[in-house]
Formats: C-alpha cells, sequence, structure tokens
C-alpha cells in the first residue's frame, strides 16, 4: 500500500521537475515564449494548487480509493494527450487536464498512509517514507527528463507516465483498502471560487506582468479581484459548517507555520529549478541529459537524507531538520549569486549538494507538523492544505523567476547571469524564513495552540460548540 502511494507520488511530481529540463526543447520546437514556458510549468502546478483542498475533501466524503483512481485515470489521459501536443496551447491545456487527475493522488495518498498508520512514531516514519519520494521525484526529475529528451525527444517526458499509471491502476485496485472520514464534508463551490481568483490572479498577474506591465488595466483589475477573493474567504468561510478552507486549522501555529514553511520550501526549490536547467542549457551550453546530471547530487543527497529525517522527526522532533533545511536553502541562494558562465563545474555541483541538503530534510518535518495532532477526520483537508502551499509555492517560484529572468532569457550568457542573481536573493530570504519558521512553531506555546486547535475539532465532532474551547491557553 505504501509503496502504491509513494508511486503515484513519484510521477505527478516528477511532473514538475521534469518538464524544466524539456524546456529548452520545447521552446526551440513550438517556438514558445518566456512566458509560454512559465506557463508550461505554471499550469499544472496552479491547477495542482487550486483544487487539492477540494479533493481531498471529496476523498473524505466519497472514498479515498475511489478518488485516488479516478486521479490516476486522468492523470494517465492527460499525460498520453501532453506527449501528443502539437503546439504550445494543446500542450498547456493537456497539463491542465494531467494537474486534475493529479490534485486526486498526492493529498489521498497521504490521506490513506496517515491513516493506515495511526500510531505517532510509526506514522512519522511512514510519511518520512512517503515524503522522501517526492522529494526524489523532483530531484531525479531532470536526469531521467534529460535522458529522454536527448533520446526520444521532449514527448517522451509525458509517454512514460502512461504505462506506470496503468500498473498502479491495477495495484490499487487489489492493495489498497477503502476509507472515508467518520464525517462527510459538503461541497464549498463559492470557496473553491473564491480561491481559484486568488491563486489565478496572483499568478496571472505575475508571469504576464513583464508583457503587459504593472501598471496595465488587465493586471491591476486581476490583483484587485484576488484582493477581494481573499476578502470573501476571510468573510464567507468561517460562516460555513463544512468549508472548502478550514480556517480554524490555522489557530494552531505549527500548523500554519506547515504551510508558510511548505510555500517558502517550494517556491524556492521551484525558481532554483526553473532557472538552473535554463543556466546549464542556454548559459553554459550542456545538452539536457549533462544539464539533468547535474543535479545529481541534489537526487543522490534527498535518497540518503529522506529517510533518515523521517526517523528523526519521529524520534526528536522537526525543529532541527527545519533548521538545517532552511539554513541549507539560505546558504545555496547565496553561494548562487558567484555562479557564471566560466565558473568550474566542481565548484557548481557544490553549491547544488546545498540544495540537496535543503530539499532531503525539508519535506518531513513539514509534512509531519501538519497532521500532527489533527483528528483522523480532518486529516484529509489538513495534507490537502499542506500539498496545495507545497503547489502554490512552486507556482509562484516559476513565475517569479521567469519574470525577474525573462527579458535576459534569450540574450543568454552573462545577461542571464545577471538577471538571475534577484532570483538568487529571493531564495536566499525564503530560506531564512524557513529557518524562522521552524523554531517558531516548535517552542512550547506553539504546541499548546496545536492542543488547542485540536480540541477545537474534537469538540465540534461530538456536538459542542468551538467557541467554548481555549487555543493556545485562552478563550
Amino acid at each position: 500500500m505504501l509503496a502504491i502511494c509513494c508511486a503515484s507520488a513519484i510521477v505527478v511530481v516528477m511532473d514538475i521537475s521534469i518538464v524544466n529540463v524539456a524546456l529548452p526543447s520545447i521552446r526551440r520546437d513550438l517556438h514558445a515564449s518566456v512566458s509560454g514556458l512559465q506557463w508550461t510549468v505554471d499550469a499544472y502546478t496552479l491547477v495542482l494548487a487550486t483544487f487539492l483542498v477540494l479533493a481531498g475533501s471529496a476523498a473524505d466524503r466519497l472514498g479515498r480509493r475511489r478518488v485516488f483512481q479516478i486521479g490516476l485515470a486522468a492523470f494517465g489521459v492527460g499525460s498520453l494527450l501532453c506527449g501528443l501536443a502539437p503546439s504550445l496551447p494543446w500542450l498547456i491545456a493537456a497539463r491542465a487536464l494531467q494537474a486534475v487527475g493529479g490534485t486526486m493522488l498526492n493529498p489521498v495518498a497521504m490521506a490513506i498512509v496517515a491513516t493506515t498508520f495511526p500510531h505517532p512514531a510509526e506514522r512519522a516514519r511512514a510519511i518520512g517514507v512517503f515524503a522522501s519520494s517526492t522529494g526524489l521525484a523532483l530531484a531525479l526529475g531532470p536526469i531521467l527528463g534529460g535522458a529522454l529528451v536527448d533520446g526520444f525527444g521532449w514527448h517522451s517526458i509525458f509517454w512514460i507516465n502512461v504505462p506506470i499509471v496503468a500498473a498502479a491502476l491495477v495495484c490499487t485496485a487489489l492493495f489498497v483498502p477503502e476509507s472515508r472520514a467518520a464525517r462527510a464534508r459538503r461541497v464549498d463551490p463559492v470557496g473553491q471560487t473564491l480561491m481559484i481568483l486568488v491563486l489565478g490572479g496572483v499568478v496571472f498577474s505575475i508571469t504576464e506582468s513583464r508583457r503587459l506591465g504593472w501598471t496595465s488595466p488587465v493586471i491591476l483589475a486581476l490583483l484587485a479581484v484576488a484582493a477581494l477573493a481573499v476578502l470573501g474567504i476571510l468573510a464567507y468561510e468561517p460562516r460555513r459548517v463544512d468549508p472548502l478552507l478550514e480556517l480554524r486549522l490555522f489557530r494552531s501555529l505549527p500548523f500554519a507555520s506547515a504551510i508558510l514553511m511548505a510555500l517558502f520550501a517550494l517556491c524556492g526549490f521551484g525558481a532554483f529549478l526553473f532557472v538552473t536547467t535554463q543556466y546549464l542549457q542556454e548559459v553554459r551550453g550542456m545538452s539536457a541529459l549533462a544539464a539533468g546530471l547535474c543535479l545529481l547530487p541534489v537526487g543522490a543527497l534527498v535518497v540518503v537524507l529522506s529517510p533518515f529525517t523521517g526517523r528523526l522527526v519521529g524520534a526528536r522532533g522537526p525543529r532541527l531538520p527545519l533548521v538545517v533545511a532552511g539554513g541549507a536553502l539560505a546558504l545555496g541562494g547565496g553561494a548562487s549569486l558567484w555562479l557564471g558562465p566560466a565558473t568550474p563545474l566542481p565548484f557548481v555541483l557544490a553549491v547544488y549538494l546545498l540544495f540537496g541538503v535543503f530539499l532531503g530534510t525539508v519535506n518531513p518535518p513539514i509534512t509531519n507538523t501538519a497532521v500532527s495532532g489533527m483528528p483522523r477526520s480532518m486529516t484529509g483537508v489538513a495534507t490537502s492544505l499542506a500539498s496545495a502551499g507545497r503547489q502554490t509555492g512552486t507556482t509562484l517560484g516559476v513565475a517569479v523567476s521567469g519574470t525577474i529572468v525573462g527579458s535576459a532569457l534569450p540574450r543568454g550568457g552573462t545577461a542571464f547571469v545577471a538577471a538571475e542573481r534577484g532570483v538568487w536573493w529571493l531564495v536566499l530570504g525564503l530560506g531564512l524564513g524557513i529557518v524562522a519558521l521552524g523554531l517558531l512553531s516548535t517552542g512550547r506555546w506553539a504546541q499548546r495552540t496545536a492542543t488547542g486547535a485540536a480540541a477545537v475539532f474534537e469538540e465540534v465532532e461530538r456536538g459542542g460548540s468551538p467557541r467554548t474551547v481555549p487555543v493556545g491557553g485562552r478563550f
């Protein structure tokens, strides 16, 4: 069962990173602009971020195995259509369909893992294995993608998903038990619409700002709609019995910090992947396979560190891994400021080791923090919000980094290197933010807020009023 869930995580998450190494080939073959390349990545991650929470709550209500199987089928069809896409608009549309299936896989798989392993230490180890598979997929995607692009063309990076998904469908029917939440949650179409407006408006504004300009009426209107949608969420969602965005979860400081750290972490790594694959191929003139192999240190460290980190979190808590992860990301961003067209390759690979340490130590503590202390009926929603934070971070990382380097990418060389320094300053700041949140979220006061938040949901499930339950030691 755990192996099937990990396999689904690998194909979904790998499709975030594997496409990055193919972007130069896609740009040449389909005559894509920089914003087109951004949308090739962001159409996938944006749909994932937008619908993950809906998928998680639907799985709690309709059955996790059933939703998981539907997701596998949709992901396989989307992958096949991506491989057959004749133009960039078709590719972007197929990526969105692929992502619709992906929304039903990772958070649902995480919920299956969390409910199958109820003991905290055992669950932490299982989550460590699951999280390591997602981190490994992110890191190894460029390597596999490089080999496929050089050997068979960029279409093959999507075709490879089809037999994997077919095998997973069969194994799911045979080995994964059905499970549901004890209390079904209602559909929230208003909350889902507001969430689409927020994420879609922000990402579109950032991605198209270089082409249209920040003062464009279109950009200003989209930002205004996103701001109004945020206000709508804050006003509407707390009034629902079963909101799409369960804002009461954020009364737990560890949970709220986990969501923010997930966003920071994947924003940094998304920016790193988008810029690095362009740097290696467009600036240093490497092939797709050579560029992917340069990221081998990242994948190797994820393999070594993620299982160990999962055990460490289960035994001693998440503080140390979070500090190490944030520090490594900050150091990686700072060291990348020194990379240029002629930087010796050993130094470049040494810098990438820092990103490997970061990715190998960041996922298990974030995932475990997000679900720890939550009642089992809220597992699907909690894990979906954590996954949504990751995908939102990846989307924003690609959107922001593409905007920063977009004008310099066609010129390449020193112009691109100069532009990408803005990305590395951003990555450095995100790493420091993870360190600060890791320290804040693991203190005694933070744990009291987690206990209080869990008590809120336990009281609600017993039919009481959440207003009578203290949170963080206060009423």
